[in-house]
């Protein structure tokens, strides 16, 4: 959109003093005018500034700026959106399209950050922050590991998995030449019948929302109450802990890389989002 606005305003830099002189308004774009609307990023790398990112740098940045409205791990706070997961979703009836799911391209995501987030102070990033934010979202979406660095020489080489899925713009070769034709006016369909309707997430009418509320909580009520313990309770057994499995531990590693965000753990672990978790077992 950028650089259509960049044409229109070099368009109207060259028109005709002639036209301009009966309301003597405006003047011709200055290049550093310009140069603040012309900041879009295609798939191949075009307009991106030089500059590079780490996740862990990402990482920090995301929970400061970030959290508050797409979620610790990207996965959405109240109507904001979801940033992570949904692999494999697309095909279910309500699908979950995120960066990892969805999105076709990594420039999307770098554009998107650099021209709108953080929300209500757009454009306040450096490159650099938004270099590393994209990597953290990458990572997010188990894209790549937590010691990735973006930048602007290795970003063309990065994918995301559903790039195939889409396709380029053919419309002007197919349907605005099928406009173009003398519309059927004839053997018209005498009614229409609507067979299925949409499913749209936080519609709900009040009234059936009331409803299903009330049902919960009569579900909820009919539930037995769990019985109290005995005042002598039958000694247990302590089994022998068993070695753990390295590749147990390992998969583990990976899995708490996702929990990092809010727990340290080690020597110098500080309280974060959530507690240190030094010294649990």
């Amino acid at each position: 959109m950028s650089r259509f606005l960049k044409f229109a305003l070099l368009a109207s830099a060259m028109a005709s003093p002639l036209a301009a002189e009966p309301l003597g308004l405006g003047r011709a774009a200055t290049p550093e005018e310009i140069a603040l609307w012309d900041i879009d990023v295609r798939p191949d790398g075009l307009g991106l500034p030089a500059g590079s990112g780490d996740v862990m740098t990402g990482d920090k940045i995301y929970t400061e700026k970030c959290s508050a409205c797409h979620g610790v791990f990207g996965e959405g706070t109240g109507r904001w959106p979801v940033l992570a997961g949904g692999q494999g979703s697309l095909s279910d009836a309500r699908p979950v399209k995120t960066i990892g799911s969805y999105w076709p391209y990594l420039s999307t995501v770098y554009d998107y950050v650099n021209r709108a987030m953080p929300f209500g102070n757009a454009q306040s990033l450096t490159h650099d922050e938004v270099y590393a934010i994209t990597a953290y979202l990458l990572y997010l979406n188990d894209e790549v590991d937590e010691d990735f660095v973006l930048s602007s020489d290795n970003f063309a080489e990065a994918r995301l998995p559903n790039e195939e899925a889409f396709k380029p713009d053919d419309r002007a070769e197919l349907e605005l030449v099928a406009f173009k034709e003398e519309p059927c006016m004839t053997d018209c369909k005498p009614s229409v019948e609507t067979t299925m309707r949409a499913a749209v997430l936080d519609v709900t009418p009040e009234e059936t929302a009331a409803k299903a509320a009330a049902k919960a909580e009569e579900a909820q009520a009919a539930e037995p109450t769990p019985e109290a313990p005995t005042a002598e309770a039958p000694a247990v057994e302590v089994a022998e802990v068993p070695a753990a499995d390295p590749a147990l531990i390992k998969a583990g590693e990976k899995v708490f890389r996702k929990c990092k965000s809010c727990h340290q753990i080690g020597a110098k672990a500080k309280n974060r989002v959530g507690p240190v978790l030094n010294g649990i077992v």
